[in-house]
């Protein structure tokens, strides 16, 4: 139980503040660039792939929870009879 409230302090700010997306991410390519290092003794490799590997899973999540979103929203616009959004992502592009 100690272990994983130790998992879990890292994954907050203070005062019980979740980090973000981007903060999340950021930990991530650390904790990649920690690994690649020469000089890093296998136990503390070890522990940064593990606690990489949650972070990807974590994340893996979130990304598949906001797919989810923006497909009900583009398929939201179908069934009202409505016009599908434009997300403006190819404006520039002709």
């Amino acid at each position: 139980m100690a272990k994983a409230k130790k998992e879990n302090a890292k994954e907050t700010k203070s005062a019980g503040e979740k980090l973000s997306f981007e903060e999340r991410l950021e930990r991530l390519e650390a904790l990649g660039d920690e690994i690649r290092k020469s000089d890093i003794p296998l136990d503390d490799a070890i522990k940064a792939f593990e606690e990489g590997i949650k972070l990807a899973r974590a994340l893996e999540k979130d990304l598949e929870k906001v797919e989810s979103r923006i497909e009900i929203l583009m398929n939201g616009a179908e069934d009202d009879d409505e016009e599908k959004p434009e997300l403006g992502l190819f404006d520039n592009e002709e």
